[in-house]
């Protein structure tokens, strides 16, 4: 429904739009409001904000409609005007477009023009919120995708490939916040996502510089994925880096003080990337799935505070570069045999 207001000293207007639109009117397509000068107009749109567009006469008193426009152009900039005055006025007119008026008509008013006019108005009026929105959307979906994915996005490509499913070798990285749990449930609200967006922000970093993806926030936990040449290499320096940047962070809190610590699941090897999720409600997550990935997120739960835990394959890979520490064996879900474990020192 498009609100309209028609700002105008004459009461007899009123009564004649009433009776010409009586047809829109009843059937919801437009809804007036009225008021007899600039002044009551501004209160008008403080108590009604969605108002598209405002048809004003200039002569009126205690605020005209020149003063008027100059308000709008100020508090409401995206409501579009139609200036409605008579021939006489026809310098006041020049002022009032120069002001930002969007149209004009003259007194006595044509109907079929007033009409035409609002139509052509309104259109305009719901371009410019629609162009407003779409900027606000892509200024937000920038906030939460990588500009190359934008850009790739708009390659002709972008369909078949995102739709793409294939078995990769790859590193999958599980990292959580140890603790948090206890903080989030003491601690302001304001306060935890400050605290939290802060220890991923510093994560992100550390993941980002040896090429891995973050795939997904999962609570207080994060899970990467590292692909191409030495992924393993790269997905444990970046958990070493992690650790070291986590570790310097200070203390938080007023009584409980909170020390951030992270511990760390890695496992390598063959997994399914693909577009996963449910059409029917348009959500479709793009992430890796698989054994590997079910078992980087058992070694995160065996980590302790400070730990990168690897499975043996793993360890067989990068023992020449990584000083690494046995742990012991351990039964993992849905695992026939125990699973021998290390831990990376450095």
């Amino acid at each position: 429904m498009a609100k309209i207001l028609v700002v105008d000293d004459e009461a007899d207007l009123e009564t004649l739009i009433k009776q010409k639109f009586r047809k829109q009117i009843r059937g919801g397509e437009y809804q007036f409001f009225f008021a007899e000068n600039g002044k009551v107009a501004l209160e008008k749109l403080n108590i009604e904000p969605e108002i598209d567009i405002v048809m004003s006469d200039i002569n009126m008193p205690e605020m005209d409609g020149l003063t008027l426009l100059s308000e709008l152009s100020e508090l409401k900039p995206l409501i579009k005007s139609v200036i409605v005055s008579a021939y006489g006025d026809m310098d006041n007119i020049r002022t009032a477009m120069n002001r930002g008026a969007f149209d004009f008509i003259t007194k006595p008013i044509n109907f079929e023009d007033l009409s035409l006019t609002m139509e052509k108005t309104l259109k305009h009026a719901r371009h410019l919120k629609e162009t407003l929105q779409a900027i606000k959307e892509n200024n937000i979906l920038k906030m939460y995708v990588d500009e190359n994915v934008l850009n790739f996005m708009g390659n002709k490509e972008f369909e078949s490939t995102i739709l793409a499913n294939e078995t990769i070798k790859a590193t999958v990285v599980f990292i959580d916040i140890c603790g948090f749990t206890a903080i989030s449930e003491s601690a302001p609200a304001d306060t935890v996502v400050t605290m939290i967006n802060t220890y991923f922000d510093v994560m992100v970093k550390e993941i980002m510089a040896q090429d891995g993806f973050i795939d997904k926030f999962i609570g207080d936990a994060i899970m990467a994925v590292f692909r191409g040449e030495y992924h393993l290499d790269r997905a444990i320096d970046a958990s070493l880096a992690v650790c070291a940047k986590i570790n310097n962070l200070p203390s938080v809190g007023d009584q409980a003080q909170f020390k951030p610590k992270v511990s760390i699941g890695i496992k390598s090897g063959e997994m399914i990337s693909g577009n996963i999720g449910s059409a029917s409600l348009k959500r479709l997550d793009y992430t890796v799935i698989g054994d590997t990935v079910n078992t980087a997120a058992r070694l995160q739960d065996v980590a302790k505070e400070n730990e990168i835990i690897i499975s043996e394959d793993c360890y067989e890979k990068v023992k020449e570069s990584f000083k690494c520490e046995r742990v012991g064996e351990i039964s993992l879900k849905n695992k026939a045999k125990p699973m021998t474990i290390y831990k990376v020192i450095e």
